[in-house]
């Protein structure tokens, strides 16, 4: 398969739990999360403080070990996208540097070319005026 840039190709090599961690990452890292999570935090609170629910009463324990387990999968997860991320950077920098120096190549032939092209000019005037 031919791919268009890097990037599509590394996005394809990506495994099934690579997808899904950064899908978790990118969702846990949001505005709608957070806001979600606010909203499910103060009802929680506010039921069993109030004694609407009373299911986990102060100092809510229950609520607690909910936030270390999301926790304790959180973290692994976030670390795992965010080291795939840092090596699409180093693979970025790399073919970044790569296509400079294809450039930078290709940039020097083409003065050297104009150089030439310029002392034949110049000497094709001096044998016009000569």
């Amino acid at each position: 398969m031919a791919y268009k840039n890097w990037h599509q190709k590394a996005q394809d090599q990506l495994s099934w739990g690579d997808r899904i961690a950064d899908k978790v990452s990118s969702h846990m890292g949001s505005w709608r999360f957070i806001i979600i999570q606010t909203v499910l935090i103060t009802a929680w609170v506010a039921g069993n403080a109030w004694l609407l629910f009373h299911f986990d009463p102060f100092p809510f324990i229950f609520l607690n070990l909910a936030f270390s387990a999301q926790a304790a999968y959180a973290t692994p997860i976030i670390m795992m996208s965010q080291n795939r991320a840092a090596t699409r950077d180093k693979v970025q920098a790399e073919h970044q540097y790569e296509h400079q120096e294809k450039e930078l190549a290709l940039n020097t032939e083409l003065t050297k070319e104009i150089h030439q092209l310029a002392q034949e000019i110049h000497e094709l005037l001096k044998q016009q005026k000569g």
